[in-house]
Order: structure tokens, then C-alpha cells, then sequence
């Protein structure tokens, strides 16, 4: 993960416009947020699954730096006082405390459009070309995840369930959105721009699902177990807040055995693959164990 990170940092950086110019301001501003040190997992899981599907990692690093652009998007956005209202993210000032509300918000308008610019029209590289209908088969996955359907609508119910009582399916079925659809469409992408097999991107996906899932109810359990110094924010906001996590409903250790089971099927979706999809397992137990 620490060797992949460093690339898409390195690509990102290549990728995303400098600040210059009259409107630098905005440019900036998202540098700050894309550059705030996130783990990355979005983007390596895309690396990961092209890889596993034997294709190009090069040709894949422009759409693995579009997913976490659209990652820091929904992250500054998410900080807004209208949504969560947060005033640090990853150890730093949140950028709408920095730079002010409208820039902030204009800060994840760039992002997002950058985003499907970038995986529209990758940069050429040498080792591969990547066939334009994948690519155009990438777009619609990247905003089936992050719209109606995906994470927009994970956004909403969250906000929306602040406010009222819901059950367990109600939580799931928005963590799946929030969280998992992003997650689960990087391993989509990563598959698919690598020309695997329908049954190879089923598999690949299905261990998306499952590590999205895993992914937000331990970022559940790190809001009410975790040290902020470590996590770069705030423990305990969640139960503030009123949201409605997995530890609110069915009490932490329940919430360990449910993150344990997807984990497990995350782990039992890769059978077919053998030791080169090594690196996901090991990925898949560290949500287990993870600090930040």
C-alpha cells in the first residue's frame, strides 16, 4: 500500500492542474484537501484489481486518480457546515476553514469534473492503449457509484436519518451507497479497463462490495474505540451527531463479528484468482485491524 500510494501521489500531482493563473485560488484549495495525506485505498484497490486481471498499471493510474479525486470531493464536501459540519479532516483544518465555504465548495466542483475528464481522456502511455469503449464503460460505473444510486444517495440518507429511527437495513443499505460504492467501483474499473473476464469483474466486484462494507462499519468502531491523534479527527462525532452506525444499533462487539463475515466473504470471493490476488486478502484483513 505505502509503494502504491507514493505513485498515485506522484500521478496525481502530474494529473491535477497547478495553481496558476487568475483562478488559482480554487486550484489550491483542492491541492489542500488532495493532498491532506489519505490513505489512498481507493485508487490501490483499482491497481490491485488490474494487476489481478494481468493488465496494465500504468494505463490504469489515470482512473485510479479519478476515484480519489471524486474520493476528496465528497470529503470537503461532506466537512460543509450544512452536511457534517466538521472542522479537521486527516490531521489539518477541514478546507472550507482554510479557504472559506463558496471556494470549498467550488474545491470539490473541480475535483468531481477533473475526475471524469481525466478518465475520459487519459494522458497516453507507452506499455498500453486502453480500448475507448472500456473507458466509456468506466465513466458510466464511476457515475452510476458516485450519483443516484451510489454514494449521493448514501449522503442523503445519512443526512436524513439524523432526524428519525431506522433499523439495521436502513444502515446497510446506506453504507453500501455512501461508502461501499465507490470502493466496489474501483475494483469495477480497475477489472474492466483491464479487459478481464465478465466472471473475473463479478468476482473482483463482489469483493468490492464486501470490503466497502467492512471498510465503513470499522470506520464506525474507530469513532467510538479510536485515538483522534491517530485518526486525524475527532472521536465520538458520530454518536453527536445523531448518525446512525452499525455500534449505535447492535453495540460494538456485534459490530466486530459483522465486520468480521465480510471480511471473510470479501476473502471467499477471490478464490479463483490464486496467489496473485494476494495482496486484496491481505488488504481485506487490515480493515480489521486498522487505526486510521
Amino acid at each position: 500500500m505505502a509503494e502504491k500510494r507514493q505513485a498515485v501521489d506522484e500521478a496525481l500531482d502530474r494529473f491535477f492542474p497547478a495553481s496558476s493563473g487568475l483562478e488559482k485560488t480554487v486550484v489550491e484549495a483542492a491541492r489542500y484537501s488532495l493532498f491532506a495525506g489519505g490513505k489512498r485505498v481507493r485508487p490501490v484497490l483499482c491497481l490491485a484489481a488490474a494487476e489481478v486481471a494481468e493488465g496494465s498499471v500504468s494505463a490504469v493510474m489515470p482512473a485510479a486518480c479519478a476515484l480519489e479525486m471524486v474520493h476528496t470531493y465528497s470529503l470537503i464536501h461532506d466537512d460543509l457546515p450544512a452536511m457534517d459540519n466538521d472542522d479537521f479532516r486527516r490531521g489539518r483544518p477541514t478546507n472550507h476553514r482554510v479557504y472559506g465555504e463558496a471556494v470549498a465548495i467550488l474545491a470539490g466542483d473541480l475535483l468531481l469534473t477533473e475526475a471524469f475528464g481525466l478518465l475520459a481522456a487519459p494522458p497516453a502511455v507507452e506499455d498500453a492503449v486502453i480500448p475507448a469503449e472500456r473507458r466509456l464503460q468506466a465513466v458510466a460505473i464511476l457515475a452510476r457509484a458516485s450519483g443516484a444510486q451510489g454514494m449521493i444517495a448514501g449522503q442523503v440518507i445519512d443526512l436524513e436519518s439524523e432526524a428519525r429511527d431506522v433499523d439495521l437495513t436502513t444502515v446497510e443499505y446506506m453504507h453500501i451507497r455512501k461508502t461501499g460504492a465507490l470502493i466496489s467501483a474501483s475494483l469495477e474499473i480497475g477489472a474492466v479497463l483491464s479487459g478481464a473476464s465478465p466472471e473475473a469483474v463479478e468476482a473482483l466486484t463482489r469483493y468490492g462490495r464486501h470490503v466497502g462494507l467492512a471498510f465503513q462499519i470499522t470506520d464506525d468502531l474507530l469513532d467510538v474505540e479510536g485515538n483522534p491523534e491517530v485518526m486525524g479527527k475527532s472521536a465520538g462525532s458520530d454518536a453527536a451527531k445523531n448518525k446512525k452506525t452499525y455500534p449505535a444499533l447492535v453495540g460494538v462487539v456485534r459490530t466486530k463479528e459483522i465486520a468480521q463475515d465480510h471480511v471473510q466473504q470479501a476473502v471467499k470471493a477471490l478464490d479463483g484468482f490464486g496467489h496473485k490476488a494476494d495482496p486484496l486478502r491481505a488488504l481485506a484483513h487490515y480493515l480489521l485491524i486498522r487505526k486510521a
